[in-house]
């Protein structure tokens, strides 16, 4: 409310240098020659793992630590993480190279089945699907593929009970403190959902984590094992 539609300050110009249907690397390259921009030699990133976290609850910093330690090299991460993953690069820059795909948009509902596709295009590399549990459950039936093509895709839901993003989008639009009705609207409770029994009830095998110590062995299990696997984190 009240707020400007379009993200560009006043008065801004907007250039384009190419359509969709062009060469964007090609375009990028002629305007830093045209503006005599100078190349950089390849930025390498050394290998640089954090320590495993030990004891206590499940929180996104240690979450982000144990990916760090544990994802293996050659991995494809489809991430759909949302609120919980805002650390992850940090802690993820220096494990051995792999392959990170993200949400070009703002929807939700990507994960699983980007994951499912990754274990389809590359059967040789090992999948690792971050998942929030309110936005998996918009495509949980990937979990059925993945079992029935025994896809080697290993999906983390972390099951903060809320569509946590949705209540940051509120307060960022100034809406204020949500009434019940609408809060109820943003939660996922009254049940709570078994992504245990979900997985299973579609022949993927799966844990449920409470401890950064039980998260760090079931992922562990996880990455060194074939096949389709979920592991729920419990923030």
């Amino acid at each position: 409310p009240d707020k400007p539609s379009v993200l560009t300050p006043e008065g801004c110009q907007i250039h384009l240098l190419s359509t969709i249907a062009e060469d964007s690397i090609a375009a990028l390259e002629w305007l830093a020659e045209e503006v005599g921009a100078k190349k950089n030699g390849e930025v390498v990133q050394s290998v640089s793992r954090p320590a495993l976290p030990t004891g206590g609850p499940i929180t996104p910093d240690t979450l982000a630590a144990s990916l760090g330690a544990l994802l293996p090299e050659g991995a494809i991460v489809a991430d759909e993480s949302v609120t919980t993953g805002r650390g992850f690069f940090r802690m993820t820059a220096g494990a051995p190279p792999h392959d990170w795909l993200n949400n070009m948009g703002g929807s939700i509902g990507l994960g699983m089945p980007l994951a499912t596709g990754a274990a389809v295009a590359c059967p040789d590399r090992k999948v690792i699907c971050l998942e929030g549990d309110g936005s998996g459950m918009y495509t949980v039936q990937s979990l059925w593929t993945q079992a029935r093509e025994g896809l080697d895709v290993t999906t983390v839901v972390f099951a903060n009970r809320t569509y946590a993003i949705l209540r940051h989008e509120l307060a960022g639009v100034g809406a204020g403190t949500p009434g019940r009705k609408a809060a109820d609207m943003l939660d996922i409770g009254r049940p709570d959902l078994d992504w245990i029994a979900l997985a299973r009830g579609m022949g993927v095998e799966a844990t449920r984590a409470t401890t950064a110590d039980e998260f760090n062995r079931q992922l562990a299990s996880a990455l060194g094992t074939r096949g389709p696997r979920l592991i729920e984190a419990v923030l």
